[in-house]
């Protein structure tokens, strides 16, 4: 996997965020994610956006994180939100998603972030087993979503 550092609106972070948008159409029956993102979020030293390449060079993995500082919609100074992560299908079950976690997590911490915290749902337990597998525990809920039902929330510290 060629990981590498591209602006959220590179092409190939559009191509994957429409697909991850339509599969959370699919899981939750809405119009995807609602939470506003701007490029600018993903711009080091404030955040990153990555995509993962395969040898033929295609786009086959994403994820990013934003810092976020206390606000009032739940987070704590220091938080490192992680934000779109996300497999093509078809290499899902092959450890592309954990290493995209773990390189996160080592950005967030050397850009100073000191907790790395997620929104994700019900409906994804997949994301859910990830990320519990992976050290994080139930937070506060907080983000967009902080009053749906169907949210859940995780932190670790980084």
């Amino acid at each position: 996997m060629d990981l590498r550092r591209v602006p959220f609106d590179h092409p190939d972070a559009v191509k994957l965020n429409d697909e991850v948008q339509a599969e959370y159409h699919e899981r939750y029956g809405d119009g995807g994610d609602a939470t506003v993102l701007d490029p600018s979020d993903f711009r080091p030293p404030n955040g990153v956006y990555l995509i993962a390449y395969d040898e033929s060079d295609r786009p086959v993995a994403t994820g990013g994180w934003r810092s976020q500082d206390k606000n009032d919609e739940g987070n704590e100074d220091g938080d490192a939100e992680l934000k779109r992560m996300y497999v093509i299908r078809e290499l899902r079950g092959r450890g592309l998603a954990r290493r995209m976690l773990t390189a996160l997590e080592d950005d967030a911490r050397a850009a100073g972030r000191v907790r790395m915290v997620l929104e994700t749902g019900t409906e994804q337990p997949e994301a859910i087993a990830l990320y519990t597998s992976s050290g994080y525990e139930p937070c506060a809920k907080f983000g967009y979503y902080r009053f749906h039902e169907a949210s859940r929330c995780y932190a670790k510290a980084l």
